[in-house]
């Protein structure tokens, strides 16, 4: 998949051109059920002062590799709500705080933390990367596990108002973590999948967003799909444990997963009582969250939302 080339991918490359970036990558090695990430073993350096907000190098460790992140933290004292980023595909490195417009310094403004970490195998978090992209996500789930758990040892970060946000592969990665995970306060979502990663695989093809294009109308496109058995790993049954609010962005042009089978999925599940918001820009792609994207509306949608929902929650 193309995932890998969304959100703030521009963003991060401004940091990794000034860096070697080492990625090792996922060779089919275990992804056990049972990944779990209870007691990172947090280590916290000093913190850098900026004019807009502090940083804080983290390392925690989960599943016998240690991951490497920044926690960016609002000015004060807090204690504050945070989130944790939960990256799409492919060997993606943390997120950068120096550039305006974007979702770190946007939610940072306004009053909430951000902890983004390298993926595992990626810059200078070990393991192996990419499970993701061979449709494996209990160890990618398990370190965003750890990434919570890491905040939840900071007495700046209120426990009670942590959340997971991600883009397109996320959308694997945070219904899991969520129904596993405690504290997890809400999850907002972009350029999500909530269907079966085969379903999206399939879609990716009969789009030409995988390959050398496609002739395909989209009335088509919704024939073949009709009759394609979903695959692979699954997130409803994971969304249907999740008990926390939830935010869904989607554009209506996105050919890399789809938008209208997702948004029934959600659809369903928001009608036997699950939170979920869902929004749809019915002519943007999947860069929501790129450096131009596909519909400026996106990010102070989920800024907003987020911004209220702590909000609402403040003890």
């Amino acid at each position: 998949m193309k995932k890998a080339l969304i959100a703030v991918v521009l963003v991060v490359t401004v940091l990794t051109a000034a860096v070697l970036l080492v990625v090792r990558p996922f060779a089919g090695v275990s992804d056990p059920a049972d990944a779990r990430c209870d007691t990172p073993q947090p280590a916290f350096d000093q913190p850098q002062s900026f004019s807009s907000h502090d940083e804080v190098e983290v390392h925690f460790t989960c599943e016998g590799a240690v991951q490497a992140g920044t926690l960016y933290l609002p000015k004060g004292d807090g204690p504050h709500p945070a989130v944790v980023w939960v990256h799409g595909s492919g060997p993606m490195t943390r997120l950068v705080f120096d550039a305006p417009g974007t979702i770190v310094p946007t939610l940072v403004q306004s009053g909430v933390a951000v902890l983004s970490y390298d993926k595992r195998g990626v810059g200078e978090s070990e393991g192996q990367c990419c499970p993701g992209d061979q449709g494996h996500f209990n160890l990618l789930s398990a370190d965003a596990s750890g990434a919570i758990n890491a905040l939840l040892s900071r007495t700046d970060i209120d426990p009670s108002r942590i959340g997971l946000i991600g883009a397109s592969q996320a959308g694997w990665i945070v219904p899991l973590t969520a129904a596993l995970t405690d504290h997890v306060a809400f999850t907002a979502m972009v350029d999500a999948p909530a269907v079966s990663y085969g379903l999206e695989n399939a879609y990716s093809r009969l789009t030409g967003e995988e390959g050398t294009g496609s002739s395909l109308s989209d009335e088509q496109i919704a024939r073949r799909l009709a009759s394609i058995t979903p695959s692979g790993f699954d997130p409803a049954p994971w969304l249907e444990q999740v008990t926390v609010p939830g935010l869904w962005i989607y554009g209506g042009r996105d050919r890399s997963q789809p938008t209208a089978n997702s948004v029934d999925v959600l659809d369903r599940l928001r009608a036997d009582g699950k939170d979920f918001t869902v929004v749809v820009y019915p002519h943007a792609d999947h860069g929501l969250l790129d450096t131009r994207p596909s519909d400026p509306r996106a990010l102070p949608t989920i800024v907003d939302w987020i911004s209220q929902h702590v909000e609402s929650t403040q003890n």
